[in-house]
């Protein structure tokens, strides 16, 4: 028996199979072989094809069924998991009336800034967790205003995992963790966020029914099985948005838990048993997959937009070739920890929330032409990435979550030593880095869908622990490091 999950990300889709007994996945696939194009029909907009997203789900699950040879017939369940805060609208037919919103379009940031004030600041973040902001709701407001005409015509409005859960069934659906994501969830009050949706103007009418976020959500139609290459009536048992179910990968369900990830931006996600929320919007916070109103889990999520963008940057631009990344870290490990005075800020990559929406950009500190080689600034740019991480996760302790145990995923920054260890360090924290991925979680969780497992820890549990670092008495050595990065942090914030 063999489970497949599904990660629907702006880049590309991938599919994992995944052995029902063991939990161990047999191999990954993804599609398109290079990355998918992002529309920007105008400054700040985002746009994709939800269209292309089911034909590229096509290609990766034939794909990885080949690369596996696993019948199509034995696959028990599909699990999902997709980009967050995106918008699809149907007709009443069920076709995409316009592209899809994705997560990176700013264009209805306003339209969430003015619902904020007027529903009042402590009215959304008590009753949401968040401000409306540039999340789906707000999204939705902008095509009522912009394209009226479009407006009238929706049936339903989605995230991008329930239309392909759509696409999949028929049936359209979507889950309490996805409204939240969209701020379309009153915790207060346990139902879907009303008052901001009649401050908005739209119908509740046009929200898909809810379904649990594990369960049975539909099964397979012929003409979608005949498409992904399946059989028909194969349930989807497990949809979430791509943080929480990174979490879900990665066994983070239980308050204290947090999971992180490294990539292009970083992400740091904890779990609390209880609604909370920063007043000063730093931080998100939604429910998570396994939230209910008896017994709360919720997820709050740390994002940095300058992380790995920025040490790639640094690889291609000012290496005189693009060095192999363990290159890097050698060279960077021959320095001492501090770079020898050189610190950097990583902020380039646009507005920062945890610094108030700030657009910072990025700043090296302290150069000296005659001191200091490449090994200097690829140090100086993992601590400062690391230093950020801690930065943004002091957060976290104001909010009541106490960050004991970090478990991220074999991939991207947390590969290096020195970027891992000098987190482990400042925050005291053991981290455990696991061999999984998406896909695979979202397959883990289609099992505790349809009961084969008791609850995700059962499948997740048995997760390859690759390496461990843990915090020592070295982090003397760092504090003042971070301190002094941290005054020029705050400098640049200052002004």
């Amino acid at each position: 028996m063999y489970l497949l999950g599904l990660d629907i990300g702006s880049s590309s889709v991938k599919a994992a199979i995944v052995d029902a007994r063991s939990g161990h996945s047999l191999g990954i696939a993804h599609a398109p072989a290079v990355e998918m194009d992002i529309q920007a029909p105008q400054p700040g907009w985002a746009e994709q094809s939800p269209g292309d997203w089911w034909q590229h789900c096509g290609t990766a699950v034939r794909a990885v069924l080949q690369k596996t040879a696993v019948p199509a017939d034995q696959v028990a369940a599909i699990g999902l998991s997709y980009q967050m805060h995106g918008l699809v609208t149907l007709d009443a037919n069920g076709a995409v009336l316009r592209p899809a919103i994705i997560w990176c379009d700013s264009r209805a940031v306003e339209l969430g800034e003015m619902a904020f004030q007027a529903l009042g600041e402590t009215y959304c973040l008590e009753h949401f967790l968040n401000s409306p902001g540039n999340f789906t709701a707000s999204k939705l407001k902008w095509v009522k205003e912009q394209e009226p005409e479009l407006f009238e015509r929706i049936r339903y409005f989605m995230l991008p995992g329930d239309y392909i859960a759509y696409k999949m069934t028929g049936e359209p659906a979507t889950t309490i963790s996805g409204l939240s994501e969209g701020i379309l969830w009153d915790f207060q009050n346990n139902q879907p966020a009303t008052s901001l949706l009649e401050h908005l103007g739209i119908s509740k009418t046009l929200m898909p029914p809810l379904v649990p976020a594990f369960g049975d959500q539909g099964k397979l139609t012929a003409s979608a099985a005949e498409m992904l290459g399946l059989k028909p009536g194969i349930p989807v048992t497990y949809r979430a948005g791509d943080q929480p179910n990174n979490a879900v990968a990665l066994n983070v369900l239980e308050p204290g838990e947090v999971a992180a990830t490294g990539g292009t931006s970083g992400v740091v996600y904890g779990v609390l048993d209880k609604p909370v929320y920063d007043p000063l919007n730093r931080v998100n916070s939604f429910a998570h997959v396994n939230h209910r109103a008896a017994a709360p889990r919720i997820g709050v999520l740390l994002c940095i937009n300058g992380a790995g963008i920025q040490y790639s940057w640094m690889r291609n631009k000012m290496t005189g070739k693009a060095l192999p990344y363990p290159e890097m870290e050698q060279l960077a490990a021959a320095t001492q920890p501090g770079a020898d005075g050189l610190r950097i800020i990583p902020f380039g990559n646009g507005a920062e929330r945890m610094l108030g929406n700030k657009t910072m950009g990025a700043q090296i500190i302290n150069l000296e032409f005659n001191r200091h080689q490449q090994g200097h600034l690829f140090r100086a740019a993992l601590e400062g990435i690391a230093f950020s991480f801690v930065y943004g996760m002091q957060v976290f302790h104001e909010l009541g979550l106490n960050v004991g145990t970090i478990r991220v995923g074999n991939d991207n920054l947390f590969q290096s030593a020195i970027f891992s260890s000098t987190i482990a360090q400042l925050m005291d924290a053991r981290i455990e880095v696991l061999e999984t991925t998406g896909a695979v979680g979202a397959a883990v969780a289609a099992g505790v869908g349809i009961g084969i497992y008791g609850n995700p820890a059962d499948g997740l549990g048995r997760l390859k622990q690759v390496r461990v670092y843990e915090p020592d008495a070295s982090s003397a050595n760092l504090k003042p490091i971070f301190a002094d990065w941290s005054v020029h942090l705050e400098k640049m914030i200052s002004r």
